[in-house]
C-alpha cells in the first residue's frame, strides 16, 4: 500500500527549534530513532507549557501517551538543528492527537513525521478527565 506524502512545513501551526546533541548520534553516524520521539515530546509539551495549559509540577491534569508512531524520510545527524512543527489533528473528550513534522533547518519537506495521542488524566487518580475549556481553546489555536 502506498504511503501518503509527507506534509509540507505549512501544514504545522507552531514550531520549536531543537539542536541535535553529540550523544544523539548512534554508531551508524545518524540520530537514533528513539531521539525522534523525544523531540516530539519536547515540541508538544513545550507548546502546552508556553500556552499556559500544562503545569508540569502542580497541575491537576497530566497527559499520558496512549499511542505514538513515526515515519522516517531522511536522517538527522549532529550538528544540525531540527525544526519541529506541531498541530492538533483531533480533540476528544479527554484525548488529543498531536501530529509532529521534523524538518531540517530551512527545508520545506519533513525529514520525519509522527504523532502522539495523549489521554489527559487526573494527576492523583490517573483517571481520564474531560479537557477544560481553556485547554480546548489553546489546542484549537494549532488545530489542523
Amino acid at each position: 500500500m502506498a504511503q501518503p506524502p509527507y506534509r509540507p512545513r505549512s501544514a504545522y501551526r507552531a514550531y520549536r527549534s531543537i539542536p541535535t546533541r553529540w550523544m544523539d548520534n548512534d554508531v551508524y553516524g545518524h540520530v537514533n530513532n528513539v531521539v525522534y520521539y523525544s523531540w516530539f515530546d519536547t515540541a508538544v509539551n513545550a507548546y502546552l507549557v508556553e500556552a499556559g495549559l500544562l503545569d508540569i509540577k502542580d497541575g491537576p491534569l497530566i497527559g499520558l501517551v496512549a499511542e505514538t508512531g513515526c515515519r522516517y524520510a531522511r536522517s538527522f545527524a549532529f550538528p544540525e538543528t531540527v525544526e519541529a512543527g506541531i498541530r492538533v489533528a483531533h480533540i476528544g473528550t479527554s484525548s488529543v492527537r498531536f501530529e509532529v513534522g521534523l524538518f531540517a533547518a530551512g527545508q520545506q519537506t519533513a525529514a520525519a513525521e509522527g504523532f502522539f495521542v495523549h489521554v489527559y488524566v487526573d494527576r492523583g487518580s490517573r483517571r481520564p478527565m474531560p479537557l477544560p475549556p481553556e485547554w480546548r481553546a489553546g489546542l484549537a489555536l494549532i488545530a489542523a
